[in-house]
């Protein structure tokens, strides 16, 4: 595409942030063009402890109106995007009874250091303010609070020091980086003069036009105003926009997946959400039938190179021993690693737990050369994005004299629009798919539960006998097919790491991984050649950066939810 085009909103950064708003605007009718310079979700928005809450933790800062705004979300989210956002009960080891609430109080008046040790009465009190805060749309039941006999009953492993813990219900998101590109492609359904253009490198500006180089060739745009949503790279991009900026002070949060039967055994469905022994929080939870285990708080300011380094395995494996003296922990149930730096704001000398999470849009008014203004997305966390897309959309719209057209609110996103409610909808749906695709009712069934309503086509892509790979079984080569032609894939890493969560579950052979690239070089039109260089540089990324092991495949022949995981049939508690 030649010549300069006129657009509304060029927003710069295709993470969850950047993907909420566009969505937001294109409801509006506004023409707009997201970027990012790798692919859509990318970035932090890759590596999140896949957690959608309200912040319980928050509630010791005082930050309310941040845990009110995250329950609110968490409980649409639930609704709006039940294929990929599901409850999550949630247990909090207590190891006292009165200890906590002096610390607890001074950091509720300012103090930079975190409190330890909150005991029973302070959790007691802080589960019930979570309980009202999220009462708003609730769609999971109120907090429990176990005796020390009950905890070591349904958790034998737990450690006897326990004297009680908490139990409540929070909510995770088993594929991030797929609800990022739903918003995506639902803002271009939406208003389908506007793009989202990944690999996208921002060549310079003359304060008019901005010149960009996409895989499909170069672009200038003119746009009338530019949101920089770039998340930790915010200031970078800034200086090449021409209004220099300090906003960013960002920490290191890194994860490591296990395949241990034994402990999704003992979680039976749950996270546990803990205080290590330094008075750091962990967790540990079953995410897709792994064991997900986060998150550290380092600070850091690099997001280009960042990854999980041994001593934070080290710490992890120590905070799970610590907890769990029941089980055996060791480095080899590691079946995948990931890292990112949180784009918090910069915070001088505040303790990396006590940054606030809450978010801000400051705006680089136009001046000198430069034509539009620029507001930069700062903080916010994963739970509060169609929020903080909302606020900000609607100071886009004042400045650009639009009326808002449609609430977000309570708008399905992706695969979660025309959802079958369990029961008869859901089976009617299921015979539908069956009779039109000939594929199995179970195959509908868990192409659903990954997918939502685009299971319809791709199960209509696989047919009656899809190729299904050997070490992952519950995945198909037509179903890779289908992404690869339908959501603006460029790499092999594009399918097996955002697309979908084939990787980050460790059960990618390099034998399957062979076989994804044949299919999408056949799809993409790849020459041998690129296909090898694809192949080559994915596998040296899941193996180097991300620690996985393609050649022996940790626990290959247990794929697919254990009996009794959380699906998307109900999509509520009761």
């Amino acid at each position: 595409m030649s010549g300069t085009q006129d657009i509304d909103v060029l927003i710069i950064g295709a993470g969850i942030n950047g993907a909420g708003l566009f969505r937001d605007l294109c409801e509006q009718g506004l023409r707009c063009v997201i970027t990012d310079k790798g692919d859509f979700g990318g970035g932090t928005s890759a590596a999140p402890s896949r957690l959608i809450h309200g912040g319980i933790k928050y509630l010791e800062t005082g930050e309310l109106g941040l845990v009110a705004q995250s329950t609110l979300e968490r409980n649409l989210l639930l609704k709006n995007a039940p294929h990929l956002v599901r409850p999550l009960p949630t247990v909090i080891p207590i190891f006292s009874w009165l200890k906590g609430i002096g610390p607890a109080l001074r950091t509720l008046l300012g103090s930079t250091t975190a409190p330890r040790s909150r005991g029973a009465v302070l959790m007691k009190i802080g589960l019930t303010m979570y309980d009202f805060y999220g009462r708003r749309a609730r769609v999971m039941p109120r907090h429990q609070l176990w005796s020390r006999r009950r905890a070591l009953r349904e958790i034998p492993p737990l450690t006897p020091a326990v004297v009680a813990a908490g139990h409540y219900y929070d909510a995770t998101v088993t594929q991030p980086e797929r609800l990022v590109w739903e918003l995506l492609a639902d803002g271009m359904r939406a208003q389908p003069a506007s793009e989202a253009l990944n690999y996208t490198d921002i060549l310079g500006t003359d304060g008019h036009e901005i010149r960009l180089s996409s895989p499909d060739g170069p672009r200038q745009l003119c746009p009338r105003l530019v949101v920089n949503a770039a998340g930790p790279w915010i200031d970078r991009v800034n200086a090449v926009l021409g209004a220099p900026s300090r906003m960013i002070g960002g920490t290191k949060g890194s994860h490591i997946l296990l395949d241990h039967p034994a402990l999704l055994a003992a979680l039976d469905g749950r996270m546990i959400y803990f205080e290590a022994d330094d008075g750091r929080i962990c967790l540990v939870f079953d995410y897709l039938g792994r064991a997900l285990v986060g998150s550290t708080d380092i600070r850091a300011d690099d997001p280009d190179t960042v990854a999980c380094e041994d001593d934070e395995i080290d710490y992890f494996i120590d905070a799970l021993r610590s907890l769990l003296p029941g089980l055996a922990f060791s480095r080899d149930q590691i079946v995948y690693a990931y890292s990112g730096i949180r784009p918090l704001p910069a915070s001088g000398g505040t303790a990396p737990g006590l940054i606030s999470r809450d978010h801000s849009a400051p705006v680089a008014e136009a001046e000198g050369d430069r034509k539009w203004p620029i507001i930069s997305l700062v903080g916010g966390k994963w739970t509060t994005f169609r929020g903080f897309a909302e606020e900000v959309a609607d100071t886009i719209l004042k400045r650009l004299e639009r009326p808002r057209q449609v609430s977000t609110r309570e708008l399905p996103i992706g695969g979660g629009r025309d959802l079958p409610a369990a029961g008869a909808a859901l089976d009617a749906w299921v015979s539908r798919i069956v009779n039109a695709s000939g594929a199995r009712a179970d195959r509908v069934l868990s192409l659903l539960n990954r997918y939502g309503t685009k299971a319809e086509a791709i199960a209509g892509t696989e047919g009656a006998s899809p190729r299904m790979l050997t070490h992952a079984p519950d995945y198909s080569l037509e179903e890779f097919a289908w992404i690869a032609g339908h959501e603006r894939v460029v790499g092999l890493a594009d399918i097996v790491m955002r697309r979908s969560a084939i990787a980050v579950t460790g059960r990618l052979s390099l034998r399957d991984l062979s076989r994804i690239a044949d299919i999408t070089a056949d799809v993409l039109n790849w020459t041998q050649k690129h296909r090898d260089q694809e192949l080559a540089a994915t596998a040296e990324l899941l193996i180097g950066r991300h620690r996985m092991k393609l050649d022996t495949c940790h626990g290959a022949e247990k794929v697919g939810p254990r009996p009794g995981a959380a699906s998307i049939i109900p999509s509520t508690v009761g």
